[in-house]
């Protein structure tokens, strides 16, 4: 499941023209893994280029239960460097945090933050954020 949820307010954002990084760090492990975005590349999930659809494409793991639509916060992040850079929460994100573990200022569900690559990122993937069960391949 992924995409867009109709009953949600749309998230205004500017979106990248030219090349940006973002480094997610897992805070479990300390390990870091940077990412070069290319604006014209987004994938599928979440909003279209959110920090959620650029770790998917990357193969960095953020648990998103809900398929990436704003309907619950199990991919909750934090911004830690780069957030002026990034869309505006919208009221549902920010009523979508309220349900998160740990928010600080710094918080953001990935799948609705999208960077406008003005700026390059650091996220923090909280050590709670972790989906251990993995389908396996066909």
């Amino acid at each position: 499941m992924s995409g867009v949820n109709p009953y949600i307010q749309k998230v205004q954002a500017t979106k990248a023209t030219r090349p940006f990084k973002v480094t997610f760090v897992d805070e479990e492990s300390g390990r870091s893994t940077d990412v070069p975005v290319d604006p014209a590349t987004f994938g599928q999930i979440g909003q279209e280029g959110s920090l959620l659809d650029i770790a998917t494409e990357a193969g960095v793991n953020i648990n998103h239960s809900c398929g990436g639509v704003c309907a619950c916060s199990t991919c909750h992040v934090y911004v830690e460097l780069g957030l002026e850079s990034c869309s505006k929460a919208t009221e549902d994100e920010e009523d979508m945090l309220d349900e998160a573990p740990a928010v600080m200022p710094q918080s953001r569900l990935s799948c609705q933050c999208v960077p406008d690559g003005t700026r390059d990122l650091t996220v923090i993937v909280p050590r709670w954020n972790r989906n251990e069960v993995q389908e396996p391949h066909h």
